[in-house]
């Protein structure tokens, strides 16, 4: 069990990211959240397996039609054992 941080800029808002995102993380079995910031960028957690994770941050490099992502930037955190995906 891995946990990444992802903080996505660009433009993020408005296209569908966060609930594409919780789709995604959902059908992959991926637990964590995903929230819109003041600033404009998305900022993500991905709690599971590497695999699982590795492809969340891979998707977040283009994120969902409509999205024109700028930078991801990627912190490794301890897992929280967090058991759902939820919209912040």
């Amino acid at each position: 069990m891995i946990r990444n941080r992802v903080t996505v800029s660009g433009r993020v808002q408005g296209v569908f990211f966060r609930d594409t995102c919780r789709r995604m993380a959902t059908a992959r079995g991926v637990a964590g959240w995903v929230r819109n910031l003041p600033d404009g960028r998305v900022e993500a957690v991905f709690e599971g397996t590497d695999d699982d994770v590795r492809r969340m941050v891979d998707w977040t490099r283009q994120g969902p039609a409509g999205a024109l992502v700028a930078d991801v930037a990627v912190q490794v955190e301890p897992p929280e054992g967090l058991r759902t995906f939820e919209i912040r």
